[in-house]
């Protein structure tokens, strides 16, 4: 591919870790651009595909940057571009092409669900068989953060859905997808979120790191078969 590929941060702490791991050991070229820092987003034309990961910020926010990033990923998909959307990533996606951003009725934090289970992600029919999840189990253990969810549209694609929040995963054209969990955390960035993100600090700084001890290695082996299926799907990668 002679395009890289775009990854968009909505805030400096919520880098692609996972992801920019297997990018640098496949040698495989990619720009990333931070909008906290007041980085612009670029002409989506100039990449392969692009990637949106989370941040504080709503879909529904009328300031410039919500009102620019929309509008660009809008463009994406008019261009038939790959795109993945991860938390924000995947709200802004549901809010750019016709789908609403509302308020979900449980706030989703950490790894430890209302009922003191692992929050987890259920794959649809059709889910289980798309290729972004080829070679994963039905469900997975999943790291939230988020208090929003998506309504989508007739057009969208269910793909995985959670208990406590039902659409969590939204596909919205043959190679444009949305992801409400993260799967990108390594432990070096989890460190930092813990110690500045607002809804992690109130809880037990400790606790959150035996959690996601607790699922590590399922948690890194499912992160990494995704996001190689998405760069087969991108075309990054052989099937």
């Amino acid at each position: 591919m002679t395009q890289p590929i775009l990854i968009i941060k909505n805030i400096t702490r919520e880098g692609p870790g996972i992801l920019q791991a297997l990018l640098e050991e496949g040698a495989i070229a990619y720009q990333a651009v931070d909008l906290e820092k007041g980085e612009s987003f670029p002409d989506p034309s100039d990449y392969s595909a692009i990637v949106v990961l989370g941040g504080p910020d709503s879909a529904n926010d009328e300031t410039e940057k919500m009102r620019n990033e929309l509008q660009k990923i809008r463009e994406v998909i008019e261009l038939g571009k790959p795109y993945l959307g991860i938390c924000l990533g995947l709200q802004a996606l549901v809010k750019a092409t016709g789908g609403k951003v509302v308020k979900n009725p449980t706030k989703e934090v950490g790894f430890i669900d209302p009922e003191g289970g692992n929050f987890k992600i259920q794959l649809t029919e059709t889910g289980q068989s798309d290729p972004l999840f080829r070679g994963l189990a039905d469900n997975f253990k999943v790291f939230h953060l988020h208090g929003e969810t998506v309504e989508i549209k007739g057009s969208m694609t269910l793909l995985g859905t959670g208990k406590f929040c039902k659409n969590q995963i939204v596909k919205i054209s043959p190679n444009a997808y949305g992801i409400q969990c993260h799967f990108e955390l390594t432990t070096e960035m989890f460190d930092v979120w813990v110690n500045e993100d607002p809804d992690l600090l109130v809880l037990n700084k400790e606790k959150l790191k035996n959690d996601f001890e607790a699922i590590k290695k399922e948690y890194d082996e499912v992160g990494k078969k995704l996001f190689l299926n998405f760069l087969k799907i991108a075309g990054f990668l052989r099937p």
